[in-house]
């Protein structure tokens, strides 16, 4: 006889669970009595779905001895490590593929809450039923209430109710919930993510009276052409419909049509209303808008619609994705205060609290389905649950809790299937299913390149010349997706420094009117807060597999700090252009909004000379409509600034208070050039002077045997010498999987990191110091001749460097500067220049010229894991360490407290401590960064390529 010991049955079931009531709208509060159960839970963790039995859940059971963990919230974040810990994995299942199975080592939490109800909780016969509502929880869950097991459920970011009232007692009331980190659920939630097991939303007990509202549906359409709105509200319980605003009263299932003002994202107007039923009052609150495919585009209220989004995973960096008000709050107002106008819910529906936001603040959305099942990519889509008709239940019950909890949100503009799930007949039954229960919204999903079950043509990455193909019609594919729009809900990952090509990617989206903009991956880096490391990414948990940091990719850090790449978006994509020479006194405005006109914006002047601002004011701008643009006058150039460099800085600001930013805040911003800055010159009057051990030259001091800089006016100095290697950044790192160029492994094979450099020659002029040198990889033929040529007036010293490759460079260059290293004591800093932040040759444009000062070490941008950063772009001059150099003409400037060498090596921030000097880099240029993490390359017109080159530094002594 033999016999097998299996899992809770359950677990390993394909279907979504029993028990659970059917999914229906979801509302913050109404009248009726509710009880979040929230709070301080007992934990007993077990290492297998079966090591203990059920008993727990009976009245009585002793869990005194148990841990204590918060509800919301991941075990594995709590207690010190003491419940296991986190795994990272980006696609591959972090378990043996073999659907519906899981392993028999599958970490189970027993939860246990013992609550009373209030003393107001309606008792007695007539006091109706209740409801126990999860909001989430990861990723399979067995629920009981006072020893009676009411069921069980899948589908982790999706609300699950049951009936309890039957069950209720004023007191001592024993909720547990058996909670398995992995089930057959698990197959279909295989998203790029921390796999992060517990009760992660919120628990609640609502009170349903007699006659109170179960489901309903808000139906608000808007039509653009007569400016009328109509309302119907069906509901699963009659009732009546007020919005006071609107004078409207009507019964639930009748129509009615008056006129109104339309929500959009750019004018989000709700209106407050109300359902009452015999035993309920419900708030509601109003979005009159209607989304429609027509003329091969999606169009809102008549107008096509650019998406200037964002895919946004829900995260903290010390709760995970147990989020709270507050912490989403946040994430719409950076949204809102950068210009962002969409989100699309990678890859599942937020807490429902979230949507709240976006229809009050104003961005459009694409509701994502918890559903992705990326891992069967490892077996060519073999054994695909999509495909799969016994788990087609599964896939139809996450699309009906997505779309009826969400369908009452006017933000929600589209549905989407999931993400990187295949292709296959669940996908089909599941897109027909949502256009039968919702012909309001369009249908998305990125697989289907076919566009058989889909409203739009969705693509992830796709490279800028096939956008561009695309927009012109001739990308070929099936005739229903040639009369189709075009997003990318996936492009610029912004996988730490970047992305770059943002512009040239909006460019496109404003060229084409079938390119309907994108999203770019993603909002958030998912850090977690780490007592050693700063911030763990994959691999810092001890993960069998994991895919290292590339969690962390977002347009925030961890702790929400708006990276560069986020002000670079914000640039892009800001709503008003602002366009000019600055020659001829005048500059172009152009409306870039969908619906907005420009009435909410105040416009500013300020002139500059020599990055100072001498004076400003105020620009009359006509309130344009979507689309217009105008020439405007821009007053007479303040003063005489003869020899100076001058520009125009002009800006478009709030006019006054909105919801999501104050008056003041700048929109859009335009900078354009009157007159150039005066190159520096410098008259070669001092000669070079050998003595023993130095050679003199104004006021350097070189080495007499290497000709290397030693000091400047007094003031020490390492170098400089001839640079070509930075940190490695992970888009030049590139992803594994990819078939095109990577160029950091391409760098390092040739040698790059480890380039030295050979002494030809020092030599002695009437008017310079040259030294010639030869910089190359071992093992390799290719070089750089390098000449330093220095030059003094007496009391400033120029470097002119010229470069000349030898050999077959195949490869563009990393950098190419000069490095210099100054005493520690260094640390203010002052520029004119690009700035506040740093910028590449692909991700400048949100760059201001002016003048800047920060210390060495606010220059450092802190990617969680550490990789070139901080270059201030377009610098004229620079200070440092009682240093001036200036530019000719211009230079990009970093300084730091470690080496590239040491930034390269580091692997967390905190690798990374100070030495006893500042090592400056010169760069004359640099390669661009490009998307190539999960996307494509800088662009050709970006590439440092090695041919030869000649750039010069004056370097002076500051007054002391």
């Amino acid at each position: 006889m033999s016999f097998r010991t299996t899992t809770a049955d359950y677990v390993e079931d394909v279907s979504p669970g029993s028990g659970a009531l059917p999914p229906r709208a979801w509302y913050a509060s109404s009248d009726a009595k509710s009880l979040s159960l929230n709070g301080s839970w007992r934990l007993r963790l077990s290492a297998t779905a079966d090591a203990e039995d059920d008993s727990f859940a009976e009245e009585g059971y002793d869990a005194g001895d148990w841990a204590e963990v918060v509800v919301p919230g991941h075990w594995v974040l709590q207690g010190d490590g003491a419940f296991g810990s986190p795994i990272y994995t980006n696609h591959l299942y972090p378990f043996p593929v073999d659907p519906p199975h899981v392993p028999t080592d599958n970490p189970t939490g027993d939860h246990l809450r013992v609550f009373d109800l209030p003393d107001d909780w309606p008792a007695g016969p007539d006091a109706g039923g209740a409801v126990l509502r999860f909001d989430g929880v990861e990723s399979c869950a067995r629920v009981w209430l006072n020893g009676t097991d009411i069921g069980e459920f899948k589908g982790s970011r999706l609300a699950h109710e049951f009936a309890v009232g039957h069950l209720l007692k004023a007191e001592g009331n024993v909720l547990a919930v058996r909670v398995h980190q992995w089930s057959a659920g698990s197959y279909l939630e295989d998203q790029d993510q921390w796999w992060l097991p517990g009760i992660f939303r919120d628990v609640t007990l609502l009170h349903r009276p007699a006659g109170s509202a179960l489901d309903f549906f808000v139906h608000a359409s808007y039509d653009h052409r007569s400016g009328e709105g109509t309302l119907r509200v069906d509901s699963d319980v009659d009732g009546r419909v007020t919005v006071p605003a609107l004078d409207i009263d009507v019964a639930t299932g009748d129509a009615v049509t008056v006129p109104v003002l339309p929500w959009t994202a750019e004018t989000p107007r709700l209106y407050d209303g109300e359902l009452v039923t015999q035993g309920e009052r419900v708030p509601l609150r109003v979005g009159f808008r209607t989304v429609e495919l027509a003329d091969g585009l999606i169009k809102v209220n008549g107008s096509a619609i650019l998406f200037k989004g964002v895919n946004r995973h829900e995260w903290h960096p010390e709760r995970g994705r147990a989020l709270d008000l507050e912490t989403m709050r946040e994430d719409v107002l950076l949204m809102k205060r950068h210009n962002i106008n969409a989100v699309r819910t990678s890859h599942y529906p937020p807490h429902p609290a979230f949507l709240d936001l976006c229809d009050e603040y104003g961005l459009w959305v694409i509701d994502e389905c918890d559903l992705e099942t990326h891992g069967f990519t490892e077996q060519g889509w073999r054994d695909n649950p999509v495909d799969d008709d016994r788990w087609t239940p599964a896939l139809l019950d996450r699309a009906a809790r997505m779309v009826e909890r969400d369908k009452n949100h006017p933000s929600v503009v589209i549905w989407s299937l999931g993400n990187e799930a295949g292709t296959g007949r669940g996908l089909t039954a599941m897109a027909e299913w949502i256009h039968g229960r919702d012909s309001s919204r369009l249908v998305h999903y990125e697989g289907d390149w076919d566009c058989r079950d889909t409203d739009m043509y969705s693509r992830m990455y796709a490279f800028h010349a096939e956008v561009e193909t695309i927009g012109q019609n001739l990308d070929g594919g099936t005739g229903k997706r040639r009369e189709l729009p075009f997003i990318q809900c996936e492009y610029a990952h912004a996988m730490g420094n970047g992305p770059g090509g943002l512009a040239d990617y909006q460019r496109l989206f404003e060229k084409y009117e079938r390119l309907q903009g994108g999203f770019v991956w993603e909002w958030i880096d998912h850090g977690i807060r780490h007592p050693e490391l700063g911030y763990a990414y994959g691999g810092d948990f001890g993960e069998e597999l994991h895919d290292g940091n590339f969690v962390c990719d977002g347009l925030v850090f961890p702790d929400r700090r708006p990276s560069p790449g986020l002000v670079e978006y914000q640039k892009v994509i800001e709503p008003v252009r602002i366009d000019g020479d600055g020659s001829d006194g005048t500059v172009r405005v152009t409306n870039r909004y969908d619906f907005a006109d420009l009435s909410g914006l105040a416009f500013e002047w300020s002139y500059q000379v020599d990055g100072e601002t001498v004076e400003a004011g105020t620009l009359s701008v006509p309130s344009l409509a979507p689309g217009e643009a105008a020439d405007v006058k821009l007053p007479e150039p303040p003063g005489d600034a003869r020899g100076a460099e001058t520009q125009w800085t002009v800006s478009a600001l709030l006019a006054a208070d909105t919801a999501w930013a104050p008056k003041g805040h700048r929109v859009a911003w335009g900078q354009f050039p009157v007159a150039p800055r005066a190159l520096p010159s410098l008259a070669t009057t001092a000669r070079p002077l050998r003595g023993k051990r130095r050679i003199t030259l104004g006021p350097a001091r070189f080495d007499a045997r290497t000709g290397v800089l030693h000091s400047v006016g007094g003031i020490e100095v390492s170098g400089p010498r001839l640079d070509v290697w930075r940190a490695t950044t992970d888009n030049d790192e590139g992803a594994e999987w990819q078939s095109d160029t990577r160029y950091a492994v391409l760098w390092r094979t040739l040698g790059l990191h480890r380039m030295q450099h050979r002494l030809d020659a020092v030599e002695l002029a009437e008017d310079a110091l040259t030294v010639r040198t030869r910089v190359a990889p071992a093992a390799r033929e290719v070089g750089l001749a390098t000449v330093y040529r220095w030059t003094s007036d007496g009391d400033r010293l120029r470097l002119t460097v010229s470069v000349k490759p030898e050999g077959e460079w195949t490869l563009p260059l990393p950098r190419l500067g000069v490095r210099l290293g100054l005493p520690g004591t260094a640390d203010r800093v002052r520029w004119f220049g690009g700035g506040p932040g740093e910028a590449y040759p692909d991700t400048g444009t949100a760059s201001v010229v002016n003048r800047w000062a920060s210390t060495v070490d606010e220059l450092q941008t802190p990617y969680v894991r550490p990789q070139e950063n901080g270059a201030r772009a377009d610098v004229r001059w620079a200070e440092i360490g009682g240093l001036r150099i200036e530019g000719d003409p211009r230079f990009s400037f970093s300084a730091r407290r470690w080496t590239n060498e040491r930034l390269d090596a580091a692997a967390h921030l905190t690798d990374l401590t100070p030495g006893n000097e500042v090592w400056v880099n010169l760069d004359h240029a640099q390669h661009g960064i490009g998307s190539q993490s999960c996307g494509p390359g800088p662009l050709p017109q970006y590439f440092l390529r090695a041919e030869p080159t000649e750039f010069s530094f004056v370097f002076s002594v500051l007054d002391r």
